[in-house]
């Protein structure tokens, strides 16, 4: 009990002494809301290895350490956002469909996986392979033990015979994430 009462002083006293500087150091280099939480996070880190702080002057230098340590994954973690966001943006906006666009787009669903179970299985591994899995076509290669070039090839022809079996010259539904322009790109 002695030892919890000595680790919780040994806290007390770094957080008086350091919050502020360890607080500043996180706004400069961090947007409001996150250097709140990555300051915050510091001193639960000290809490957690309160054996392992320094006391005294030694204390602000291995908060700043931590500090460091704890801008960092906040910063990541921010561009990781940016970027989601960036994505995002890219991404076309969905409307709220009323009943009969969500009637009529299940009809088309079901008309295009008919469509699909005509084709040879190797077309609608390949197909799945792009579409359902999203994989690039280095990925889809490797499941289908071919060159890139052959899965390239491969999932060309298999979207021009699903258009064939389904009655379509412009991809509408599932298969528009694997439109002609994308076919040679590598994703």
């Amino acid at each position: 009990m002695v030892r919890d009462d000595a680790n919780g002083l040994k806290f007390r006293r770094a957080f008086d002494a350091h919050y502020d500087a360890v607080s500043r150091y996180c706004h400069r280099r961090l947007p409001p809301h996150v250097a709140n939480d990555a300051a915050a996070q510091v001193f639960a880190v000290a809490w957690r290895k309160i054996e392992d702080m320094p006391v005294g002057d030694a204390a602000l230098p291995w908060l700043y350490a931590v500090a460091r340590y704890e801008v960092s994954s906040a910063q990541r973690s921010q561009r990781r956002l940016r970027n989601l966001r960036t994505k995002l943006d890219g991404q076309a906006r969905v409307l709220e469909d009323g009943p009969a666009a969500v009637v009529v787009r299940n009809v088309e669903h079901e008309e295009l996986l008919a469509a699909l179970g005509t084709l040879r299985p190797a077309d609608q591994e390949v197909l799945r392979l792009r579409v359902y899995e999203e994989l690039p076509l280095a990925d889809i290669a490797a499941v289908l033990g071919c060159s890139v070039e052959a899965a390239k090839k491969r999932s060309a022809r298999a979207l021009r015979r699903l258009r064939r079996a389904a009655g379509i010259d412009q991809p509408r539904t599932i298969a528009s994430s694997v439109s002609t322009g994308e076919e040679g790109s590598q994703r």
